[in-house]
C-alpha cells in the first residue's frame, strides 16, 4: 500500500510539474497571467493588435490607408463646389454667372470622370489594388457635377422651358453629344451600389463599361463648346485615349507580366545583396 501511495504522489507531483511548464510557455506568447477579469481582456485587446510577441516592441497598428484615401476623394469632389459657393457668397461669378457656373460644373465633371479612368491603370501598372476603391467615388462626384451642369442648363438659363430647351438640343450639337453623355452616365450612378451589381451578375460589367463611351463624348462637348482655343479639350482627349488603350487585355496582361518580371528581378538582387543570417562579412 505505501508503494503504490508514494506511485500516486510521484505521478500527481509530475502532473503539477507538466502544468507548471505550460503555464510558464503560454505566460511567454499571452505576455503575462491575467490575475483578475480586467486583466485578462486587456491581454486580448494586447493579443488582437500584436499577433506575435516581437511585435510589441512599441510599434503602432497600420494606419487604414483605404479610409485616407477615400476621406481624401470626399474633400476632392466637394471641393469645386466648396469654390463655387465661395465665388457666390463673395460676389466673385462675373458679369455672367450662369455662364460661369456652367463651365464650372462641366470642368469639375470631366476632370472627375477623368481620374475615375486613371484607377484601373494605375493598379496595372504599379500593383497597387488600393487604388480602384477610388473609382466609384470618383465617377459619382463627376455625376454629381454633370447633373448640375445640365441642371444650370434648364433651370437657371431656360427656366425650365421645355419647348425652348428641347429646340437649343436639336439645334446646336454640342448640347446634344452632352446630353447624350449625360443620359449614358445616369444609368451607371444608379447602379454603382454592391446590390445592384449582385442584382445584375456578370450584366453589371457590360452595363458600366459604357463610360468608355461617355466620357469621350463629354470630351467631344467640351470641344465643341470652346469658341477657339481647344487645346486643352485635345489634351485631356489623348490622355483619355491612352487610358483606354492601357484598358486592352493584351496591352494589360504586358504590363502585368513585365510588373512581376521586374519585381522578381529586383527581389533576386536584393536576396544576393543581402548576406544570409549568420555568416560572416566578407571585409
Amino acid at each position: 500500500m505505501r508503494g503504490e501511495r508514494q506511485r500516486v504522489r510521484g505521478a500527481r507531483g509530475e502532473t503539477g510539474n507538466v502544468r507548471r511548464a505550460v503555464r510558464i510557455r503560454s505566460s511567454f506568447f499571452v505576455y503575462s497571467l491575467p490575475y483578475s477579469l480586467t486583466d485578462a481582456k486587456q491581454q486580448v485587446r494586447v493579443i488582437r493588435s500584436h499577433p506575435y510577441p516581437e511585435d510589441t516592441g512599441g510599434s503602432q497598428t497600420r494606419p487604414n490607408v483605404k479610409q485616407y484615401w477615400t476621406h481624401a476623394v470626399h474633400l476632392a469632389g466637394l471641393a469645386p463646389l466648396a469654390l463655387l459657393a465661395w465665388d457666390a457668397f463673395a460676389g466673385n461669378l462675373t458679369v455672367n454667372p450662369i455662364q460661369y457656373l456652367t463651365q464650372r460644373t462641366g470642368y469639375a465633371a470631366i476632370m472627375l470622370l477623368i481620374a475615375s479612368l486613371v484607377c484601373t491603370p494605375l493598379s496595372v501598372v504599379s500593383g497597387w489594388k488600393r487604388v480602384l476603391v477610388l473609382r466609384r467615388p470618383l465617377g459619382l462626384y463627376g455625376f454629381l457635377y454633370a447633373v448640375l451642369h445640365m441642371l444650370i442648363f434648364t433651370a437657371l438659363d431656360f427656366g425650365l422651358n421645355i419647348p425652348l430647351i428641347v429646340q437649343e438640343v436639336a439645334e446646336k450639337r454640342y448640347i446634344l453629344v452632352g446630353t447624350t453623355a449625360l443620359l449614358l452616365l445616369t444609368p451607371l450612378a444608379l447602379t454603382s451600389t454592391k446590390g445592384w451589381q449582385r442584382r445584375l451578375g456578370r450584366s453589371w460589367k457590360l452595363l458600366h463599361r459604357l463610360v468608355y463611351l461617355a466620357v469621350p463624348l463629354a470630351l467631344v462637348h467640351y470641344a465643341w463648346a470652346q469658341k477657339s482655343d481647344i487645346r486643352q479639350p485635345l489634351f485631356l482627349g489623348a490622355l483619355v485615349a491612352l487610358l483606354l488603350i492601357l484598358r486592352l487585355p493584351a496591352i494589360r496582361r504586358r504590363i502585368e507580366a513585365w510588373r512581376r518580371t521586374s519585381g522578381s528581378a529586383s527581389a533576386a538582387d536584393g536576396s544576393e545583396r543581402t548576406p544570409a543570417r549568420g555568416t560572416p562579412r566578407s571585409r
